[in-house]
């Protein structure tokens, strides 16, 4: 009885793998809510069961498909006008229906953490956009972070996803707040414009160098990368290194929490607003404690506390406390209440105060900041205060401060996902089959210490994409570099406008446009705010590129030629637009000048019609032009009378 028994329960369980694997299964970017490419031919995919047939009905006509022997499908739909919304089925041994489908422009956003950052991380910047962003011909799709070292994937991996990945979303309150800000921005002034459905493919990650985004067989001509990629197909390697690195991470925080002294006494936390601070040093904040104390570039935890008066109309509202942005890491407290914590460098600290943990007089706030690496501290130049009611209550000044404890320096992580080919495998190949209309493209950051190969990574990146998804030199707009780090005194080399010329170099590839944002930059932050600009001139771009507006000015002045006259240099632009101008006081700003030498100095400069001519009356032969070459080149001021400002650039090339 029992071997009958044991029979029927193989059968039947056999009977349904049989009929699991048989069934019809589509790709994740064909699902609900998605946006397919207008006036192209689209490709419909999916898997089946060995010669299954699969029938896909569609705008009243049926398209006929039969599986290979791997079960690969697929059809061919014809192009179609933009328009929507539409129900698509997939009939086989199973049937699937996809519901509110698209026709409009799909556009491929990629890169790293500027084009990854969400809309919640800048909706402070634009009050009331999330609230009203409501559309539902903006669409977008967020690939979850995944790699792979070994092969190209079918199909996108959603094992591990996030809040709005891994599906279509639609642009509302609910959804923006999860969408890539500069992509967001990019697809409302495009539906602006055009009015026809955009759906965004979000394929970006924090921190990525643009080898991670490049297949194996086109990073073969960068020996150093491709080797780099064969090491990692060993996935014991990366086990070895992930388990490694949690060890000593995990090893670094368990030890911190244990000599912490602020959390020893749970009678007497130091976020304890009664605490007793009479033995603790004060420090001026924002600032970093191995400038402004004598701690010198210690690592560990130090304890800060302040006590602010809040007036009476304010007492027991709800209310925000700002602390702009710390490194490495903080938790705070206000009045002895936890509101908050951040646990990397790079998020602003912006916590909620909950209604009744404020009171009329004296209040105190407390914030634990961990150092792990480098400088500590509170980064200058950002907003520190407590807003309530439209009102904002300074908490900059004084503060006062005890260690907690000290701790060696902490490695960083060796961060496996950034390598070479891996976010092309996981992240880009399973949507070549996927028709765009184009890429955007916000990244650079990671490479700008070695920027000598960027220019070369991104033709060749350019170049694999397009081979691979078989659509011609579709448009590929590029976002250079913003201003970054301490501006500078004096004219200075960097790699930062190393980098910013390589990709101003690109635009030889055909179909390319480029977003200059240097200054719409945050010296203190990698991670500007400002991605309303951003998403406006890419826009600019795509208005030419994309949909063949040959009148749009879309890019602000490109350096062609010089000539030397007597002690001067006359410089010569492309995209003048209506004409050139010195943004602000008339005066044009950081330019330098070289002779023979190689050695720049600051120079004069100014606005001859369409040409900029350059002189310093102490160099009687000049040679060269730099222009905005610096890290940050705070005040460079060439536009175009269109708004839009001149890339950086150098005549030479010392």
């Amino acid at each position: 009885m029992y071997k009958n028994i044991f029979k029927l329960i193989y059968l039947f369980t056999f009977i349904i793998s049989i009929t699991a694997f048989s069934q019809v299964r589509l790709p994740k970017l064909i699902s609900d809510g998605m946006v397919l490419q207008r006036d192209i031919n689209i490709k419909i995919w999916g898997w089946a069961d060995k010669n299954e047939k699969v029938t896909v009905h569609f705008m009243n006509s049926n398209y006929n498909a039969v599986a290979d022997d791997k079960g690969n499908w697929s059809v061919e739909l014809p192009k179609m006008k933009a328009g929507g919304p539409y129900e698509m089925k997939i009939d086989a041994s199973n049937s699937i229906t996809i519901h509110d489908i698209m026709v409009g422009d799909v556009w491929l956003c990629s890169g790293q953490s500027n084009m990854e950052l969400w809309m919640r991380r800048v909706s402070w910047n634009y009050p009331g956009e999330i609230a009203h962003s409501e559309n539902k011909y903006i669409r977008q799709f967020k690939v979850p972070d995944s790699y792979n070292f070994n092969d190209p994937q079918e199909d996108i991996n959603t094992g591990n996803i996030s809040a709005g990945e891994g599906s279509w979303k639609i642009a509302s309150p609910e959804n923006t707040p999860n969408f890539s800000a500069v992509a967001y921005f990019f697809g409302k002034f495009l539906y602006e414009k055009y009015k026809v459905p955009i759906g965004l493919i979000n394929s970006s990650l924090g921190g990525s160098p643009i080898e991670s985004w490049i297949s194996e067989d086109a990073i073969k001509k960068f020996p150093q990368y491709y080797n780099q990629a064969q090491m990692l197909k060993d996935s014991t390697l990366i086990e070895k290194i992930h388990a490694s690195d949690n060890a000593r991470i995990n090893a670094w925080y368990t030890q911190l929490w244990k000599v912490d002294q602020g959390n020893k006494d749970p009678q007497h936390m130091w976020y304890d607003p009664e605490l007793k601070t009479s033995d603790w040093k004060t420090m001026k904040v924002p600032g970093y404690w191995a400038d402004e104390t004598n701690l010198g570039m210690l690592n560990g935890v130090i304890w800060f506390r302040r006590e602010i008066d809040i007036p009476s109309s304010l007492a027991g509202k709800p209310a925000k406390l700002i602390l702009g942005r710390i490194v490495d890491a903080d938790s705070a407290y206000v009045n002895g209440v936890f509101v908050g914590s951040i646990s990397y460098q790079y998020p602003p600290s912006r916590f909620d105060i909950p209604s009744g943990v404020l009171k009329a007089g004296e209040n105190n706030i407390t914030v634990r900041v961990i150092s792990n690496i480098g400088k500590g501290g509170f980064v200058p130049d950002k907003l520190y205060g407590i807003v309530a009611n439209g009102d904002t209550i300074n908490i900059a000044g004084e503060w006062k401060y005890r260690l907690g404890a000290q701790m060696p320096p902490l490695d960083g992580q060796t961060f496996i996902r950034w390598m070479p080919i891996g976010l092309y495998n996981a992240m880009i190949a399973p949507l070549l089959n996927y028709k765009i209309k184009g890429t955007i493209w916000y990244q650079g950051e990671s490479n700008a210490g070695r920027p000598n190969d960027y220019h070369s990574l991104m033709v060749t990146l350019i170049n694999d994409w397009r081979e691979k998804w078989y659509e011609g030199d579709f448009p590929f707009l590029f976002v250079q570099l913003p201003n970054f780090m301490d501006p500078t005194s004096e004219p200075v080399n960097s790699d930062w406008a190393l980098l910013r010329e390589a990709q101003l170099n690109t635009l030889s590839v055909p179909n390319t446009g480029m977003a200059v944002t240097y200054d719409i930059g945050e010296w203190n932050d990698i991670h500007p705010l400002d991605k309303k600009d951003v998403g406006y001139r890419l826009f600019l771009a795509a208005e030419k590129f994309a949909y063949g507006d040959n009148h749009v000015v879309y890019s602000g002045p490109i350096y062609k030629s010089m000539k030397v006259e007597d002690n001067k240099i006359i410089l010569s632009f492309t995209h003048v637009g209506g004409g050139l101008v010195a943004k602000g006081n008339g005066i044009l700003n950081y330019f330098s000048i070289a002779g023979e030498d190689g050695k720049f100095v600051w120079a004069n400069a100014r606005i001859e019609g369409d040409k900029v001519v350059v002189w310093n009356n102490e160099i009687a032969k000049p040679v060269a032009v730099r222009y905005a070459w610096a890290h940050d080149p705070e005040g460079a001021n060439l536009y175009n009378k269109e708004g839009l400002p001149a890339s950086p650039f150098r005549t030479d090339n010392f």
